[in-house]
């Protein structure tokens, strides 16, 4: 399951995230990928546990709390903090799939690696190439997104980043545990959740059916739910 997530943040957060790193440096990012993923990374990264990442994660982590779309996709448990990236010219990232499980970077915690997110930093006319495109039984989806929006997908999905022809593509990516681990478990909970929005802006809520379908929902979640 593939989502588009807009507007997550405001004008005034991209501008503050923005803001803090282009004061900052910048490493190669095969620094911080595993032994396959740095045969095929090319780009540029801010340190892991820098001051700066740190900053500018919590303007994200405060965003997405915020953000029902995103929690109804994700069912997050744990959220790891925000990385972030550069794609310069010449700059691509081959075909790869995220680890499965990562690291807490203060307490060493494990997490679950269930949903992969990537957030825009730059505009689209801001640069050529540097598409997102994830695969799944469905074909190839090429993902090119205005700033402020981001596109939550499996993290079980084979995906690559097109090389940089002009300009230059800055992100924000981050992976959640979900509370189901299943996609397809996930997929049904975001659509019954969608299906629910949009009968409770047409019934009362007092309606039998908004009662039932609620009452499903939460139910499911009950079921599958890992805490």
């Amino acid at each position: 399951m593939l989502v588009h997530v807009p507007n997550v943040l405001t004008a005034d957060e991209v501008a503050r995230v923005r803001g803090i790193l282009e004061a900052s440096e910048w490493v190669d990012g095969r620094e911080t990928a595993g032994e396959q993923a740095a045969m095929a990374k090319f780009n540029l990264q801010i340190p892991e546990g820098s001051q700066a990442g740190m900053e500018a994660g919590d303007i994200i982590l405060r965003a997405l709390g915020r953000n029902a779309t995103f929690n109804s996709a994700a069912l997050p448990l744990r959220v790891l903090p925000p990385l972030f990236n550069r794609y310069d010219a010449g700059m691509t990232f081959h075909a790869h799939v995220d680890g499965a499980i990562r690291a807490m970077p203060h307490n060493g915690q494990r997490i679950r690696a269930d949903v992969s997110t990537t957030l825009f930093l730059t505009a689209p006319d801001e640069y050529d190439g540097g598409e997102l495109i994830v695969e799944d039984t469905y074909g190839n989806h090429s993902v090119k997104l205005p700033v402020g929006d981001m596109i939550v997908y499996p993290s079980t999905s084979l995906h690559h980043v097109t090389p940089i022809t002009r300009g230059s593509r800055w992100s924000s990516f981050f992976w959640t545990q979900s509370m189901i681990k299943d996609d397809g478990k996930r997929t049904l909970m975001y659509d019954l959740d969608q299906a629910i929005i949009d009968i409770r802006s047409k019934l009362d809520d007092r309606e039998h059916s908004v009662v039932a379908l609620t009452s499903h929902y939460h139910n499911l979640l009950r079921r599958w739910a890992e805490l």
